[in-house]
Parts: structure tokens; sequence; C-alpha cells
């Protein structure tokens, strides 16, 4: 096998997904990734900095994914603006993820994982808020606007494993639902 074969990083995330699969995430070790995936632990570094990235390879990239979307955006509305990144970033994201039941399924096994979830997910809302102040949207409606895309996002990606429909459908799915709640918020009338 080539010392810088193209694919070993593919191999790596699907020996890591198979033995997590199968015997749970803590029992794994880098050494038996490295060893399924045809390489030895030291190479397995030259990779991925920790057992745990394995899982989250490429979500470094979302940050700033979110951030050129929002910037190149021809929407008005800040919730426009956030909404129509959430799309792009969303489909692009969708067409490289493979096996994300069965990556959920063991991300949700560990609290180590969730909280990396967690993290990557507080990334891209921190990028997108980011984003909308340098469109020049006022910081708090900025913070406001991006947690709720950012939940937004969240959910419809948890719709598309579910039901394997577009993301784009989920997403607006989950849009019209989050409009349709902020009913549960009526103005406060003054006594």
């Amino acid at each position: 096998m080539a010392r810088w074969d193209p694919g070993t990083e593919d191999r790596l995330r699907r020996a890591a997904l198979d033995l997590f699969t199968e015997h749970g995430y803590d029992a794994v070790t880098v050494t038996q990734i490295a060893e399924r995936a045809g390489i030895t632990r030291r190479s397995y570094f030259r990779y991925f900095p920790d057992k745990r990235e394995v899982l989250f390879a490429g979500s470094e990239q979302l940050p700033l994914a979110i951030t050129e979307a929002v910037l190149a955006s021809a929407e008005q509305s800040p919730p426009a603006i956030a909404l129509d990144a959430a799309r792009r970033v969303g489909a692009l994201l969708v067409e490289r993820v493979d096996r994300t039941a069965e990556r959920r399924a063991v991300i949700a096994s560990s609290p180590e994982l969730r909280e990396r979830e967690r993290t990557k997910a507080a990334a891209i809302t921190t990028a997108l808020c980011e984003a909308l102040v340098e469109r020049g949207t006022a910081v708090g409606d900025a913070r406001l606007v991006a947690r709720l895309v950012a939940v937004c996002f969240q959910e419809a990606l948890e719709r598309w494993i579910d039901t394997g429909e577009d993301f784009e459908s989920c997403l607006d799915a989950v849009a019209a639902s989050v409009r349709s709640t902020t009913e549960l918020f009526p103005p406060r009338v003054s006594p």
C-alpha cells in the first residue's frame, strides 16, 4: 500500500465506524482502527489527531462554508440570509456524508462524543452570527437569528437522516414549524 494512499482517510472512517458499531466507542482503540484500515497506529495520527475526530472529519470546514454562504447570499433579511446559507451548506454536507444513522448512534452512545458534537455546532452558530454582523445585522439580532437557524439546521439534518428526504425539504419544513410555533410567544399586553 502506498505511503500516502488517497483512500486511507476514507478507509479509516469506515473502519472506525464499523468497530464503534460492533464494539462501542469506548471499547475501540486507535490501534484497532488503524489495523482494520491496513495502516499503522503511527500513520493514523497523520490523518486524525485523536480517536474522536475520525467521526467529525471535515466538520472544521463548516464554519468557513457558512460564513462564505452568508456573505454570498442575495437575500436581504437576516433570517432569510441565514436560512439560505444553511440550505447551501446543508446540501453540500449531505452529499459528502454517509452512514449517518450509524454515526449518530455512535455519537449518542458517548458523552464525550456528544460534547464534541455540541462544540462543532457552536462553531457553526458563532460563524453564522459573525457573518451576519459583518453584513450589517445588529449583534443581538444576529445572535438570535444564528441560534434559531443553527437549531433549524441541526433539526433538518436529523429529519434528513430519519426520512431520507432531500435536505432542502427538511430545512423548509423545520423553518415552517418554527414560524408556526412562534405564535406560542404572543406579544405582552401591559395591564
